[in-house]
């Protein structure tokens, strides 16, 4: 027990099942996050139909998440999550079935990619709402810490490892990943807290009640600003975990050495996860976004003329540490300050204003590396990182930052049991 009486969190069973079960669940997601592309563009040859399946797999993040908030604050969070899992499970299984036979069809893997993206978005956006449920508010900044550093190991294993099970077989990242929805989908049966607030029954149309949730954010003018900001940010940055596949491949490298690459990105993400809460604590949210973009552009410029794979994967980390200390900075603004009624508005409207504008990313960066090549694609992509790092550094709106609302006491929730 700490402090107070407070359950410890690595002694609090309902947040360890929570944790744990979306762990397998985020491993098995970062696993498909380049078992997609690799499969397409081993079977094609082809950037453009290698960018078709990653814009599928991001289409739902701008077009899923502002209805899927408003859903999930009406529905119940857990059975949310067990739908999504089990649906999730099916879908993996049916790649699996299709490449053990011996196929290949690039639509069905176009659309499981949305299905299983549509599904993980009302999982996400339930799971963040769920947390400050299940832990004591004083612990919330260090459960969201653990949460992006379980992310981001997830990445860490998760994309290496699906490269690696990829060339053991075609099916068994797939069917991996399955294995994972179901193992998350037991764990939350487990669980006994509530997942959210006891509330009324939805009695507004769905429209108002999306509205209801920009309302509350257009309130917040800071985070609304910087989200702004990071989102043209986080667009730039899609082009290069593409780039690198393409450059790893093009200069003779197999799939081996595109999972150290990428291994090596995890690795910074979950170092970068794991400082999170010091930067939180120490640093304005404009310094952490003026020098984190900064640092983007530096390491995208440093990645254009580099061809060591293990430069590249170095510096591939330091992109992977600066989006996780942006993530954790963010997490802990926004859910301290949202109400536990409009978590999933809010965080879909979050989610949708911070990486909705990403599918464009795959989307303008398949043909712009076919067409112009990696070097000449990533040297003014950083560049405009450099612009926009500069940007946020005069912003006005951003020069008057006040410190967040403190965290606000709320009674645990009841167990079912």
């Amino acid at each position: 027990m700490s402090a107070g009486g407070v359950v410890s969190l690595r002694r609090n069973r309902d947040f360890l099942l929570l944790w744990s079960g979306a762990a397998v669940s985020f491993l098995g997601t970062r696993i498909n996050a380049l078992s997609y592309p690799l499969l397409v563009l081993w079977h094609t040859d082809s950037p453009i139909a290698m960018s078709a399946v990653s814009t599928a797999a991001l289409l739902p993040q701008l077009l899923v998440q502002l209805p899927a908030g408003a859903l999930v604050d009406r529905w119940d969070r857990r059975r949310v999550m067990v739908l999504c899992e089990a649906g999730r499970f099916l879908a993996l299984s049916t790649v699996a079935v299709v490449l053990v036979a011996g196929g290949f069809c690039l639509v069905h893997l176009v659309l499981v990619a949305f299905t299983e993206s549509t599904l993980a978005v009302f999982y996400r956006l339930a799971e963040r709402g769920a947390v400050r449920n299940v832990v004591h508010p004083a612990q919330l900044r260090a459960a969201l810490s653990r949460n992006e550093a379980r992310g981001r190991a997830a990445g860490l294993l998760g994309q290496p490892g699906g490269v690696l099970l990829q060339a053991l077989a075609r099916w068994a990242p797939f069917a991996f990943t399955a294995l994972g929805y179901l193992l998350s989908l037991i764990a939350l049966l487990l669980i006994g807290k509530e997942f959210q607030e006891r509330r009324p029954p939805a009695r507004e149309p769905l429209r108002r009640e999306i509205e209801q949730g920009l309302k509350w954010l257009r309130g917040q003018r800071l985070l609304r600003v910087a989200l702004g900001y990071l989102s043209v940010g986080n667009l730039l940055l899609q082009v290069v975990p593409l780039a690198l596949v393409v450059l790893v491949k093009s200069e003779g490298h197999g799939k081996a050495v595109i999972a150290v690459v990428v291994g090596l990105g995890g690795l910074g993400g979950v170092l970068g996860a794991l400082s999170g809460s010091w930067w939180e604590r120490h640093c304005s949210l404009r310094t952490v976004l003026t020098g984190g973009l900064a640092t983007w552009a530096v390491l995208v410029l440093a990645m254009a003329q580099a061809h060591a794979p293990v430069l590249l994967g170095v510096l591939f980390a330091g992109t992977g540490f600066v989006g996780s200390v942006f993530n954790v900075v963010g997490a802990v603004h926004q859910v301290r300050l949202t109400p536990d009624a409009l978590q999933g508005r809010v965080v879909g409207s979050v989610y949708l204003l911070g990486s909705g504008a990403n599918v464009l990313g795959p989307l303008l960066g398949g043909p712009a590396l076919q067409t112009w090549g990696t070097t000449t694609t990533l040297l003014p992509t950083g560049g405009l990182l450099a612009v926009l790092a500069a940007a946020v550094a005069l912003s006005p709106a951003l020069h008057h930052e006040n410190d967040p609302s403190p965290v606000l006491p709320e009674p645990m929730p009841q167990s079912r049991e």
